[in-house]
């Protein structure tokens, strides 16, 4: 057969003609096109921690998860509310001092001190936030990296929750597959669930909460009651991430309050692609792995990050996620005329 007697079509062709939400009319091959990069993704994840050339580097996968937690939330609250939250550290510190209290204190182990730190500290978060959910773009955010560093400063004055030197003793977890393969399943959960409820009647609430709330108080329905429902989703994952980080270094203290809990996650999501939600875990685990690697250059290393975030915002501004995702769907294959 000549190549004349051939042309090129684009592989989503047939199924952005019918749906790409109806999987029960597609083929194998079309549902092998929309699964495939999922697949990818979870078996990557599940295999990392065994080709990881050290511990050292398996410990990293597990802050980088952490991280991926922190970075989720964020890209949530701001892309499908625009509430831009700082309080990254805000909720690190709340799960993970609550964590290691249950943990010291009340001697319950790792299996009770993460889920009840992650409710716990959402529910407390969620509290502390209320007075500024009305708030909204650069106000919003100022709020939200005011309260780590309030937080900070009364432990340290008050000398509460063990001062400067923090809280010794937080069990670990019971070895370090189960340490790693928790932290990558909790991410693996919390990215396909969210994926599932921005796509949910209360998604769209939450997208015209962003768009005209206005709109959305004329209709009846509470503004204050669906910010506080994300806010409280938002900061379960970043307390679910500090709950883990106290049992990974078996330490709790004022360091779970520092900037780099609000800042990298923000990177990060700039990087993969804001409004994704693997975009921000993608941006992860290319940040973090860098910075650990550029550890070795001292304060040096700071030029060297910040280089490489302006490359990557100046010559992919739209993010690595949204620029694969488009470059994925415009494959091509030749087919009969």
């Amino acid at each position: 057969m000549t190549i004349e007697e051939r042309r090129k079509e684009r592989l989503d062709r047939g199924i952005k003609v019918r749906t790409d939400g109806i999987y029960a009319i597609m083929s194998l091959r079309e549902l092998s096109y929309l699964t495939m990069p999922r697949l990818v993704l979870i078996v990557g994840l599940l295999i990392l921690p065994l080709v990881m050339p050290s511990m050292y580097w398996q410990r990293v996968i597990s802050i980088v998860c952490i991280y991926s937690l922190l970075a989720l939330s964020f890209d949530f609250l701001a892309h499908f509310l625009g509430l831009v939250s700082l309080g990254g550290a805000f909720f690190i510190g709340t799960g993970g001092y609550i964590a290691a209290i249950m943990n010291t204190y009340f001697g319950m182990p790792p299996l009770l001190t993460i889920p009840i730190a992650t409710v716990l500290g959402a529910g407390i978060c969620t509290i502390l936030l209320l007075p500024c959910l009305p708030l909204r773009g650069v106000y919003f955010a100022i709020v939200t990296l005011m309260y780590p560093l309030v937080l900070a400063r009364i432990i340290e004055a008050l000398n509460v929750l063990g001062g400067t030197d923090g809280i010794y003793g937080v069990a670990s977890f019971a070895n370090r597959w189960i340490e790693q393969y928790f932290v990558i399943l909790m991410v693996l959960l919390f990215l396909f669930g969210m994926r599932r409820l921005v796509n949910l009647d209360i998604g769209l609430v939450f997208r015209a909460v962003k768009d005209n709330d206005q709109a959305v108080r004329a209709s009846g329905m509470s503004i204050t009651f669906y910010k506080a429902i994300a806010v409280f989703i938002a900061s379960a994952m970043g307390c679910l991430g500090g709950a883990c980080l106290v049992h990974i270094y078996m330490w709790s203290g004022i360091s779970q309050f520092a900037l780099d809990f609000s800042i990298i996650p923000i990177a990060a999501t700039v990087i993969g692609g804001a409004g994704t939600l693997v975009g921000p875990v993608l941006g992860c685990f290319i940040l973090v792995p860098i910075n650990e690697l550029l550890r070795a250059f001292g304060t040096f290393r700071i030029l060297i990050y910040s280089l490489i975030l302006v490359a990557f915002i100046v010559f992919r501004s739209e993010g690595i996620m949204v620029y694969g995702q488009r470059k994925y769907h415009q494959f091509e294959r030749w087919v009969k005329i």
